[in-house]
């Protein structure tokens, strides 16, 4: 698995048919979300979180999924299951992101 990048245009089909999504919220001058990111891909390749499907999202450029998921700091991540939404959390904690994924697990 790897991380896919979307946007507004496909955020609905995405989370509709695919049971369960992370989505990370970034923005290209966000330094908390550069350093993130690595983390981000390698828990994406993680055997324990097979099934799970990663995305990230430039916040900037979709102002409507950032609005529609409330995102209010950067970097940010919500999970989704079933084409709702679980649970978010602005963070750049490695902890924190593997928390939010595990209640999909």
């Amino acid at each position: 698995m790897s991380v896919h990048t979307i946007s507004d245009a496909d955020f609905r089909e995405v989370i509709s048919n695919n049971d369960k999504v992370v989505v990370k919220f970034f923005a290209t001058w966000c330094g908390s979300c550069k350093l993130i990111a690595p983390k981000y891909t390698r828990m994406s390749e993680d055997e324990q979180y097979k099934g799970i499907y990663f995305a990230e999202m430039n916040a900037e450029e979709n102002p409507q999924t950032r609005q529609d998921v409330a995102v209010n700091n950067l970097p940010f991540f919500a999970t989704f299951q079933g084409g709702k939404l679980i649970s978010s959390s602005p963070t750049s904690k490695k902890d924190k992101v593997q928390s939010l994924i595990e209640e999909l697990v």
